[in-house]
């Protein structure tokens, strides 16, 4: 199982740099997870629209799905045929990048697949289970099984029961880490700290960390720090090139 990094800024794209997108693949099948801002022009240095096997998405604040948009053009104004491409979204996160293009244009391009907490699926050579975790917008947490190995993805998230579940002895946490140590108070409830990400970690048993949606233009040491103090496993901060193989 192989995981790339497209993009891992919070919030906004800063200079040269992407928000959250990432790649995961295995046994040639190829899933995009949270196409942000500026993550789809990294993708298609590496694979051609038309490759991408399936996309999931945590949640529809932009930084998160807006690169949806084109990539759907890409598939549906090619001018070869690709089948559409299985979308898999929280009820209702896909409404506003949908609503961009009329239904005309990107017709039996996609199908839109609702996740549900406690009910698994089949992606290709992957099994996915989602769970609900809090934010300022429903968003899913991903947990893709295959060969053996386990990628955990919090999406965007303040503290939750759930993510003992969801990173459970996972071979890659991927967690969102905003600020390094203190989420302000009015987002406490949403959002989590690379400290928060770390004590995570070290509870579920992951085998190795990686820190993304940073606040834009922050420098990535003191994350690695904060996390530091309570993981002792590998850690790392997601910007884009980063990949990680499972073998």
């Amino acid at each position: 199982m192989r995981f790339t990094v497209l993009g891992g800024c919070g919030a906004w794209p800063a200079a040269g740099q992407a928000c959250s997108g990432y790649v995961v693949e295995e046994e040639g099948f190829l899933i995009y997870v949270d196409p942000g801002y500026a993550t789809l022009p990294r993708l298609l240095e590496r694979r051609q629209a038309g490759e991408v096997d399936a996309v999931l998405i945590t949640h529809g604040h932009p930084d998160h799905c807006a690169d949806l948009n084109p990539l759907l053009r890409a598939r549906a104004l090619a001018g070869r045929p690709v089948p559409p491409l299985p979308v898999h979204a929280p009820p209702g996160a896909l409404d506003a990048v949908l609503a961009l293009d009329g239904g005309r244009m990107l017709a039996g391009s996609f199908v839109v697949h609702e996740l549900a907490p406690g009910v698994p699926r089949r992606l290709g050579p992957f099994r996915l289970d989602s769970f609900d975790l809090p934010h300022h917008v429903p968003n899913a947490g991903l947990r893709l099984s295959g060969g053996g190995r386990v990628i955990a993805y919090t999406g965007d998230t303040g503290p939750s029961g759930s993510l003992m579940a969801l990173a459970k002895d996972a071979d890659l946490l991927v967690a969102e880490a905003t600020y390094p140590e203190q989420v302000p108070d009015e987002d406490a409830p949403y959002l989590s700290s690379a400290l928060d990400a770390g004590r995570t970690a070290a509870s579920a048993g992951a085998a190795r960390l990686l820190l993304t949606h940073l606040w834009p233009d922050t420098p990535p040491e003191p994350a690695l720090e904060a996390a530091a103090t309570s993981y002792d496993g590998p850690i790392e901060v997601a910007s884009a090139g980063v990949t990680v193989d499972l073998p």
